[in-house]
């Protein structure tokens, strides 16, 4: 593949795009970047079929036929790969996200497909990073954000069952939805996930999990970090109620990254399930810690590259998207 010709915009990239073979190859390249081999047995004995776009495995215990979606996100999907690339070319380089009705309207499918297939580019966007922060010995900022609607402009039937509108014998959904996060100051690396609670034990789960031992935390006042000292973390509070800023002292990185996450949640998506909106901090995530930087100027191209390469091994279904079958997996 001559990477002189690849896009730099969504202009360019609708054009690149048009070509099916080309699409092929680009989707090959990106998943497999040391020759394909075959998703069923690991094999690089493979035979392109080029009349149908797919290969054979030529292994003698395989002899199975694949094509680039096999096995990954966009398995058993009968939109072609032009509308993928070019609807996950928009969701990665547009900062504030795109709605299913943009998607719809833009590469012409139903707004359920649109819908179907942002969820499945998030579903590839999700990280896996298992490596702890602060290694570096950068302090590492821990805060929490509660996401939902404003109660007074919900509907009277919504109201009745929301706890600060149920009556005492009914049993009452939470108002908002706790997301806590958590920002290295050396790498500028965000990890956000969805929790039930912002109890002591859900919120210190999260820091014993993904900061490395005696590192340096930074949060506010909130009783839930009060025994980070025990546990061996230098940790240092700033108290909202005061101050924001305390020397070095402030979780002032992570309210910018809550702040683009609400922006996008209220001005592209407009309304977002509970049941869904681990899908929407993931994708967040994935461009906060691929934006430009002076340090690392990062192109479209680079964000798409690097989420295309992610596409493998994954799979949503529809059920699973609409919650007849739980597949999603507590991995943070």
């Amino acid at each position: 593949m001559d990477e002189k010709k690849l896009p730099k915009n969504l202009l360019a990239a609708s054009r690149y795009f048009a070509d099916p073979d080309v699409c092929v190859e680009l989707v090959a390249a990106m998943r497999w970047p040391d020759g394909v081999t075959c998703p069923h047995c690991e094999s690089k004995k493979v035979s392109y079929l080029k009349t149908r776009r797919i290969w054979k495995c030529m292994a003698k215990e395989c002899h199975k036929q694949f094509s680039v979606k096999t096995f990954s996100v966009f398995e058993d999907s009968p939109i072609p790969l032009d509308k993928w690339l070019t609807a996950l070319w928009l969701i990665v380089n547009c900062k504030n996200g795109i709605s299913s009705w943009e998607i719809h309207r833009s590469l012409g499918v139903t707004q359920k497909t649109a819908w179907f297939m942002l969820h499945r580019v998030r579903l590839a966007l999700k990280s896996n990073s298992w490596e702890k922060m602060g290694s570096t010995g950068a302090p590492v900022e821990v805060d929490e954000a509660f996401i939902g609607g404003d109660p007074k402009n919900w509907h009277l039937s919504k109201r009745a069952s929301r706890k600060r509108f149920a009556e005492p014998d009914q049993k009452a959904l939470s108002i908002k939805i706790p997301v806590v996060g958590l920002l290295d100051r050396e790498t500028r690396e965000v990890r956000a996930k969805v929790v039930p609670n912002v109890t002591r034990e859900v919120l210190q789960d999260a820091i014993l999990s993904n900061i490395t031992g005696e590192g340096t935390v930074y949060t506010d006042s909130s009783k839930a970090y009060h025994n980070l000292k025990e546990l061996q973390f230098v940790h240092e509070t700033v108290n909202h109620l005061q101050e924001y800023v305390r020397g070095d002292v402030h979780t002032n990185g992570l309210e910018n990254f809550w702040s683009l996450l609400k922006r996008g949640l209220r001005g592209t998506y407009i309304a977002v399930e509970p049941f869904h909106l681990e899908r929407y901090v993931d994708e967040q995530v994935f461009r906060y810690n691929n934006r430009a930087t002076k340090d690392n100027p990062l192109t479209d191209l680079d964000r798409f590259a690097f989420a295309l390469s992610q596409i493998a091994n994954k799979r949503l279904t529809y059920k699973e998207l609409t919650g007849k079958v739980d597949a999603r997996q507590e991995d943070f």
